[in-house]
């Protein structure tokens, strides 16, 4: 016997998290991507503004990421950061303070966007549950 049933009845799981590996393939992809774009448009002398970038990027992926995929997303967008941001290109280099706070911001947007994510989820969930 077929039973008929509405779609969207019934309560929603929370979203699951994207695999750990396509969320350090993005941060590869897209942290090229990235320091391409601005080496080209604005030059290879400005590593603040490739910082911003890569951390808007690093919090947009953690927004789809888990916690876990944290230190590898910022690891990832840091050697593409240090090795082709600042000059000489293709040379990392590691400047204690620079790269510590580096690391730190970069760090912190992605443990930041996976936050904000998980937040939003576990209110909708909420939500969902208590109407």
């Amino acid at each position: 016997m077929v039973e008929w049933v509405a779609l969207g009845t019934g309560p929603r799981p929370v979203p699951e998290p994207v695999a750990t590996p396509l969320v350090w393939a993005g941060a590869f992809g897209g942290a090229l991507t990235v320091v391409v774009l601005l080496n080209t448009v604005v030059g290879p002398d400005r590593p603040g503004l490739t910082l911003a970038a890569l951390s808007l990027l690093a919090a947009v992926l953690g927004v789809c990421a888990r916690f876990t995929a944290a230190p590898g997303t910022t690891v990832l967008c840091w050697l593409f950061l240090n090795g082709f941001a600042i000059p000489p290109a293709g040379t990392l280099t590691w400047t204690g303070s620079r790269d510590t706070l580096w690391l730190g911001c970069l760090l912190t947007a992605t443990v930041a966007g996976t936050t904000a994510a998980r937040l939003a989820h576990a209110r909708a969930a909420y939500r969902r549950l208590t109407t």
